[in-house]
């Protein structure tokens, strides 16, 4: 789709313009530069030049710096304006810093005489948000500078550009103290979420009722119970599973019993008294669900029956809005058909979806679950699912991020980190108690919360409609002596012309250059007959105090031809604790 047909498609309204302005493509008005394409070898977190990557255009700031030879044109400064051409297309200002320009991230630098800069950068992330919604994609989307210079900008008279962008100033920076207020208060609202939980696991919710109350029986009997009938229940499976094989139990069957997994207790608060940490093993069966687009032999039959995706479980609470429905055996469906009291956890997709959940109560008939929600079904009535829920969605979401981090992904969970999941058990009766206080604050929590939400959502709303409004000519007035935008046009694309009639500068012959200088490193190499550290042969090259120094880059990119041709051998050189200091390099024979 091209840049015309996105404006054309363009629902919002955000992309529209006054109809005495004109429009003008980006490439017209402003220098586009691409990143360069720096050794990733030569990345450090400490070290070198600071190096802005496409997470960082966002921020304006980088942990990442870079340790080799550089041009000084791909150094960028503060209030520099970046896209990053990966994901979302993010725009924004570069921080105090100066760092360098990496791949895939571009600088855009208007003609100041022409377009404002900060005009620009109220306008970009509206275009950047509707390539992005038009741009198909199975994996990562891209984003060239061709396209970046193809976007079909508004373009009021210059004195104009300037009011709009004082008065979108004053407003938005008004809004954004706004947003910057509900954001704390929603970061206070979850960390006092998470402190609630810890004084309800550390006993100091239900500390009067306990010094008034003599519990019927301790957690550690509680959990006996429990455990006694997770036994139960899979003997009970295994001898249904031999009475269906026709075939007599085996000798000592019993043995094979597997013992639930054990909490790791080792940096967990301490319980109050008559409280024990379990593992979610030890409380109940853990389940996962059945497989979207499973192939089954056609003589097998299926039916449609609803299910839980990973959208339909948030932390907290179900969002029923949309349960679709998929094709199950009946085998899946009566093993995997939820139960009221079946405690959800998500497997993931992102750290935000990192093990939530909540509780089901059977708010659709005869509905199964997917593979990447996992189910938990307690063994005894006295294991209180809600209890459980809360509990996963506060105290499990760092558990399962540190849990996470002996794997490959670090934004999924799996059966072995459920079964190890640590749970405190109370006696039945307190955790009654807990949850009815549990909820009565959780509650309004929640209603807290979800009024930040509302608040936020409005806002970005209202900045929409302080864009819309800009981009429509509706929020300064016009001024009839104002240069038309017309001629402001015309300006351009005379100048532009003017430009393009101007001889080019003749740009050094960098690759006879590069060629030179590879030819003469090969005498080099061979004069030296072995292995030679890379910086001494460039400096025997004369490359160290040269004028070919900004040209290090593409000599490396020439020397792993090389390497790759087999006509020359490079090796790192590492300190005594096994890091990279630098190369060595010899030519090899032939």
């Amino acid at each position: 789709m091209s840049i015309a047909e996105v404006i054309a498609a363009d629902t919002s309204g955000l992309l529209n313009k006054h109809t005495s302005w004109e429009r003008v493509p980006l490439a017209q008005v402003a220098e586009i530069l691409n990143g360069a394409p720096f050794d990733s070898s030569l990345f450090s977190n400490s070290d070198g030049m600071p190096l802005a990557r496409i997470r960082d255009v966002l921020t304006g700031d980088t942990s990442t710096y870079y340790t080799g030879p550089y041009e000084e044109t791909f150094i960028i400064r503060q209030g520099d304006l970046l896209v990053g051409m990966d994901g979302d297309f993010n725009s924004g200002f570069w921080g105090i810093r100066p760092a360098l320009l990496n791949q895939r991230v571009c600088k855009i630098t208007p003609d100041e005489q022409h377009f404002d800069k900060r005009l620009l950068s109220f306008a970009l992330p509206g275009y950047l948000a509707a390539i992005n919604a038009n741009t198909p994609s199975v994996t990562v989307k891209h984003l060239s500078s061709r396209t970046i210079g193809e976007i079909e900008l508004p373009l009021p008279p210059r004195a104009e550009q300037t009011r709009i962008v004082a008065k979108l100033e004053e407003l938005l920076s008004d809004l954004d103290a706004g947003v910057a207020e509900l954001k704390a208060a929603q970061k206070k609202l979850g960390q006092y979420r998470q402190s609630l939980l810890k004084a309800a696991v550390e006993g100091a919710l239900t500390a009067e009722w306990r010094a008034n109350n003599t519990p019927v029986e301790t957690g550690a009997q509680l959990l006996e119970r429990i455990l006694i009938e997770r036994r139960t229940r899979w003997e009970a499976k295994q001898l249904a599973k031999f009475e269906e094989q026709g075939k007599t139990p085996p000798k000592d069957w019993q043995k094979k019993y597997p013992e639930p997994v054990q909490p790791d207790t080792t940096e967990l608060p301490e319980l109050p008294e008559g409280w024990v940490w379990t593992s979610l093993d030890m409380l109940g069966e853990i389940a996962s669900g059945v497989a979207k687009g499973t192939k089954r032999k056609d003589s097998i039959e299926v039916r449609e029956v609803p299910y839980l995706r990973v959208a339909n479980v948030q932390r907290g609470y179900l969002d029923l809005s949309e349960v679709k429905t998929i094709l199950a055996t009946e085998k899946d469906i009566k093993e995997l058909t939820l139960q009221a009291g079946d405690i959800l956890f998500n497997e993931g997709g992102d750290r935000d979806k990192l093990g939530r959940g909540w509780v089901w109560r059977n708010e659709v008939e005869n509905c199964i679950h997917q593979n990447h929600v996992f189910r938990m079904r307690p063994f005894l009535p006295e294991v209180l699912p809600e209890l459980i829920s809360h509990h996963g969605n506060t105290f499990g979401k760092t558990w399962f991020q540190n849990a996470g981090k002996q794997t490959t992904n670090l934004a999924s969970i799996n059966m072995t980190m459920l079964r190890m999941f640590p749970i405190p058990l109370g006696p039945a009766d307190e955790q009654r108690e807990l949850l009815t206080q549990l909820d009565i604050q959780i509650e309004q929590l929640d209603h807290q919360e979800r009024a930040v939400e509302l608040g936020l959502k409005q806002s970005t709303a209202q900045r929409q409609n302080i864009l819309r409004a800009a981009f429509a000519g509706e929020l300064v007035p016009q001024d009839p002596d104002d240069e038309p935008a017309s001629v402001l046009l015309e300006r351009i694309r005379a100048e532009r012309a003017e430009r393009a009639k101007q001889p080019k500068k003749r740009q050094p012959k960098k690759q006879k250059e590069i060629t030179a200088l590879v030819s003469k490193l090969i005498d080099v190499l061979a004069e030296a007959g072995d292995w030679l550290e890379a910086q001494e042969a460039f400096r025997r090259c004369g490359v160290a105090d040269g004028a070919l120094t900004e040209r290090i880059e593409e000599l490396y990119a020439e020397l792993r031809r090389l390497d790759k041709d087999g006509r020359l051998a490079v090796e790192a050189i590492k300190d005594t604790e096994g890091r990279k200091i630098g190369d060595r390099i010899k030519l090899l024979a032939g």
